[in-house]
């Protein structure tokens, strides 16, 4: 399997697409924050990390060979704002598994935005990538995340209490997946039109 996504990929609203340099600013000013950072593994990132990040994601556009990263940078179709990013890694090429993720400034959130660039990348896993599983996890804490998943139509298949220590307290982790035949069943219920 080898996939290359035309870009940008357009939704309803969204417009999600590989980064730039240009894109140092925007992507610090949410990767900058505490609150942003809370639920990552990273501590908030200085400008010059966000700077070296993006140089890293810029080749980050493609699924190749297993342990690939495809990291889009979402803009908001009527501004051009960017308003966060997704990504997708190839987990396991014999299982046909693989990751997803997202971070959105706050001033983007409880807006659709997430969801809808979410089941765009969703899209990508099980159509142009065949994979067979698609797995997320997030802190307990982190409502905002674990919510989206359920909207994606994921289900909740672990919770791991105390298992690792993150950022000096012990760490509740949830999981959540989809599998392929679930996410073709419902995906145009969730997908805006």
């Amino acid at each position: 399997m080898a996939v290359f996504p035309h870009y940008p990929l357009l939704t309803a609203r969204l417009r999600l697409r590989p980064f730039t340099r240009g894109d140092v600013d925007a992507v610090y000013a949410y990767r900058g924050r505490e609150d942003v950072a809370r639920y990552l593994f990273d501590p908030p990132l200085s400008r010059n990390e966000c700077a070296m990040a993006i140089q890293q994601r810029i080749n980050q556009v493609a699924l190749e060979a297993e342990g690939d990263r495809l990291i889009l940078a979402v803009d908001v179709g009527a501004t051009g704002q960017l308003a966060g990013e997704v990504s997708l890694i190839w987990r396991s090429e014999e299982a046909r598994q693989g990751e997803m993720g997202w971070i959105f400034h706050p001033d983007f959130q409880g807006k659709g935005f997430a969801s809808e660039a979410a089941a765009a990348l969703l899209n990508i896993a099980f159509d142009q990538a065949d994979l067979h599983r698609v797995f997320a996890r997030c802190d307990a804490a982190n409502a905002a995340s674990w919510r989206l998943m359920e909207r994606l139509g994921m289900r909740r298949e672990a919770h791991f209490r105390e298992h690792g220590l993150f950022k000096g307290a012990w760490d509740e982790e949830f999981y959540y997946a989809i599998l392929r035949r679930e996410w073709m069943a419902q995906r145009h219920s969730i997908l805006p039109q």
